[in-house]
């Protein structure tokens, strides 16, 4: 989800369009040129403007003039323009349903970058691309002249001056090639860019220019562009796997995208800029400062935020603490192609901003609009790098993302294009089902009401619409709640189940039937923490005229407002902290958990007559099943992660208190002994033969899915160094190494201690265990890719302890032989047995 683009403007939305489908052609070099000595290359001298630019011209002004000549274009940069920051942002505006998995949805971005135009030797304009990833912003310090000297732009591309503009204020030069090419400014900003998408080179004779449109403060250019298709990808705001080039003979045949490119001049004057705390969760753009540390560098990080400021007769009143409006109102129009019935959901999310931002002082400062029709502007594109829109994408993805651009200088959010793709529904329509069915009989159905399905878009543009006013996932907002107050009605219906729309909290399912609360008390809002987070990163401080100036502020504000415990923030990158997780709810995962099982048990006997539509098969059952078990397996992952779990609570020196705490070892045995109960004494009720029967699902296949990815992370090096460290800090109070694998046993193993028969299921989970820990001191062994880092350090006791289990198993095993009278149960041990006198016998390992 994040990209953004919103640019001062300048009075109207003027603009005319160049329109054609010219085919590239290479015009014949009619430039005179000069030789000079030393030189590297011939002088040019550029021809009369009247002889380049005829009567003929097709001319726009906007930020360059933009001339169209027969077949050619031509920009007229003026020399004010030189030398100043143009922001090139390249994104899909169509792809043919046949390619769209290899090349991508309309309004998917497909790079940016940063350019400059300069006058170089020998009467050529060149193009130089920028980075700020090395920076000394303070061009009064001496460091500025060294950091430049060492942070050269590359010559991206060079074009001869064409003729100089009739005031000789301007340089006008032929863009006609460099359009047509496959270069990486305007285009695939990259060959990595081009290889995600499965594209190879361009094809040359199947490549045009569409048209170029003029904006007071941007240029759009558009174009088709067909390549060679190299592999599949996958497509759109998804993971794409990194593609090698097929060799040629290889090539899937020809891919044809129209594309767009924005050229948008980054502000005169830059926004002041506000300093990351990672106490609050905002994205960032960053670099090295050579200036602010004296004896060293120091990385910064700058927060992405819409620029919002009073308008100039409004400042005293801001001042006072008067809402006002901004100066420019944060706007996103709504894709003409979305289906006419969510259009007002959609535009209600966005609005539902309006309230935070008063925290900020600002009212009416952010609003949803309806995109105009042709006929009511014929200039508008939702391509225009002035207008952020929801875009609305026919997918099967079942996703929306909200992406963004920024000025890199400082932070500035200047566009936005949300991806909404269609298939978002089904999502929906799956999550309220699982986790709400058990509270709301309008969630027991294939086919919601269209207000129930747009009141969950709306949910959902609202958490898309915070990513683009700058806001990360906020993970830990749900565990500032403890869990039985989401039962308490009254609670949930006034505060919302989470603090923040930016958790992935998604639905209430903690709350019971007997509860009887409403959707006021289900669905996620914007809350506490998404108020406080806006004021945070909006609030102008008009006195502090620096970002420096503006931290000792801050710093006080925010130690004063985490005194609530609603405005934490919980990183949502943060793989150790049990209370940072996704699609979890409460202060303790083992009782959120356990309501949350108690509605699976509600629906699950009800599957079969909630999913039933008439002259169907069983395929809405078995995909709802699936959403069922793969529910109950989030719950056993949110329990698990507070085995060798880790707090992160950041803070600066001004506050008290230890920045990373360890999970108490009461909460570890807590949650061992909830998988004793839920997860590893088998949960029959999740077969139900009247479901399974239907849907033709492997009972054991089932419950071994959810099983072992738990073991796979408790008996995984990464925990079990945790545990070693945590014992290393404090052995007296630490849930040591040792007493998790003596629970693991007595739970994994209690049969055996019992002189117990063992059914298949058990049987499935102790192979299961053992092999985990077989993996451990063996580890190229390991049956399947896990989720964590398994690779043991050598000097690590996890794998002494891990050998000392498998010893101790087998010990077990066969002091309890003899007693077992049940023939699978002593096929069963003796294999297992085998298995671990395999594994130590010395020369294996």
């Amino acid at each position: 989800m994040r990209k953004i683009i919103t640019i001062i403007l300048a009075a109207t939305a003027f603009c005319n369009t160049l329109n054609a489908q010219d085919k590239p052609t290479v015009p014949q070099d009619t430039v005179k040129r000069t030789g000079l000595p030393g030189t590297g290359s011939p002088k040019v001298q550029p021809k009369p403007y009247n002889s380049v630019i005829t009567a003929q011209a097709k001319s726009l002004r906007g930020l360059f003039i933009v001339h169209k000549v027969d077949d050619k274009y031509f920009f007229e940069i003026g020399d004010s323009l030189l030398n100043k920051e143009i922001l090139v942002v390249n994104r899909i505006s169509k792809a043919g349903s046949e390619v769209r998995s290899a090349a991508g949805y309309a309004g998917d971005q497909i790079g940016s970058s940063v350019i400059r135009f300069e006058k170089g030797p020998n009467n050529r304009i060149f193009l130089r691309k920028v980075s700020f990833s090395t920076y000394s912003p303070d061009s009064t310090k001496s460091m500025y002249q060294a950091v430049n000297r060492s942070n050269i732009a590359a010559i991206a591309s060079a074009f001869n001056i064409s003729a100089f503009s009739p005031n000789s204020k301007g340089s006008v030069i032929d863009v006609t090639d460099y359009i047509n090419s496959d270069n990486e400014i305007f285009y695939f900003t990259s060959s990595v860019a081009k290889q995600r998408f499965g594209l190879g080179s361009q094809i040359a004779d199947r490549s045009y220019i569409n048209h170029v449109r003029s904006f007071p403060t941007n240029i759009e250019i558009s174009t088709t562009k067909t390549y060679n298709q190299i592999s599949k990808g996958t497509g759109g705001f998804g993971t794409p796997v990194p593609v090698v080039p097929a060799a040629p003979s290889t090539s899937l045949g020809p891919v044809t995208l129209e594309l767009n490119t924005s050229l948008v001049a980054l502000p005169k004057n830059p926004m002041q800029p506000r300093f990351y705390d990672e106490r609050v969760g905002y994205f960032t753009v960053g670099y090295t400062d050579f200036d602010v540390n004296p004896q060293g560098v120091k990385e910064i990080e700058l927060i992405k935020r819409w620029r919002l400021e009073p308008k100039p007769q409004d400042m005293a009143k801001y001042r006072r603490g008067e809402l006002v409006e901004p100066q420019k109102q944060i706007i996103f129009f709504i894709d003409p192609a979305t289906p006419k019935k969510w259009v007002p959901y959609l535009i209600q999310g966005v609005n539902d901003w309006q309230k935070a931002f008063e925290k900020a002082g600002f009212k009416n400062a952010i609003i949803g609009k309806i995109a105009p029709t042709h006929a009511q502007d014929s200039t508008w594109s939702i391509d225009d790098a002035r207008n952020s829109a929801i875009v609305y994408k026919p997918s099967e993805i079942s996703n929306a993302s909200g992406p963004s651009i920024s000025d890199p200088r400082t932070g500035e959010i200047m566009e936005s294009h949300i991806n909404w793709f269609h298939n978002v529904q089904k999502i929906l329509h799956d999550w309220y089902f699982i986790q709400a069915a058990a509270i709301d009989p309008e969630a027991r159905k294939i086919q919601f009401s269209d207000d129930l399905m747009g009141q969950l878009i709306r949910f959902v543009s609202s958490h898309e619409v915070g990513h683009t006013i700058g806001l990360r996932h906020n993970f830990g907002s749900s565990s500032t709640v403890p869990v039985e107050k989401l039962r308490d009605r009254a609670f949930v219906e006034k505060n919302g189940h989470t603090p923040s729309i930016m958790d992935y909290a998604r639905f209430n399912y903690v709350a019971q039937p007997e509860d009887k609360i409403n959707r006021q008390g289900i669905f996620p809002r914007i809350g506490d923490y998404d108020d406080w987070a806006i004021e945070w990163g909006y609030k102008m401080l008009p006195n502090m005229k620096s970002a420096e100036a503006e931290v000792s502020v801050l710093n006080k504000l925010t130690i004063d407002k985490l005194k609530n415990p609603r405005l934490w923030f919980g990183k949502e990158t943060n793989p150790d902290d049990p209370r940072s997780q996704s699609e979890d709810l409460g202060d303790n995962s083992m009782k959120a958990s356990f309501y949350g099982i108690k509605n699976l048990q509600r629906i699950l006997p009800n599957l079969i007559t909630w999913t039933r539509e008439s002259n169907e098969g069983y395929d809405n059952v078995k995909n709802i099943y699936r959403e069922l078990t793969g529910q109950f397996g989030r719950y056993m992952g949110h329990v698990s992660k507070n085995i060798g779990g880790v707090y992160e609570t950041p803070k600066t020196v001004e506050q008290s208190g230890s920045v990373y705490e360890r999970t108490p070892a009461s909460i570890q045995k807590e949650a061992i002994a909830f998988l004793d109960r839920q997860l590893f004494a088998t949960p029959t009720w999740l077969i139900e033969s009247s479901v399974i029967d239907q849907i033709g699902e492997n009972k054991l296949t089932i419950i071994s899915r959810l099983q072992e990815p738990v073991i796979n992370r408790l008996v995984s090096t990464t925990t079990l160094n945790k545990l070693l460290s945590a014992e290393a800090a404090d052995g007296k109070t630490a849930y040591k190494i040792t007493e998790l694998f003596s629970d693991l046993q007595n739970s994994i193993f209690k049969e055996v201690k019992n002189n117990e028969a063992i059914d298949v299921y058990r049987r499935n989970l102790q192979k299961i265990y053992v092999e985990r820990l077989i993996s451990l001191i063996k580890p190229n062994l390991s049956p399947m890719p896990l989720p964590f880092p398994t690779q043991p350090q050598v000097q690590s006791d996890a794998i002494s302890i891990a050998r000392a289990q498998l010893r101790d198993t087998d010990r077990m095993i066969k002091a309890a032989l003899p007693n077992i009278s049940d023939s699978m149960t002593n096929y069963h041990l003796q294999d297992i047995s085998d298995r671990i006198n395999s594994a130590l016998k010395p020369g294996n390992n």
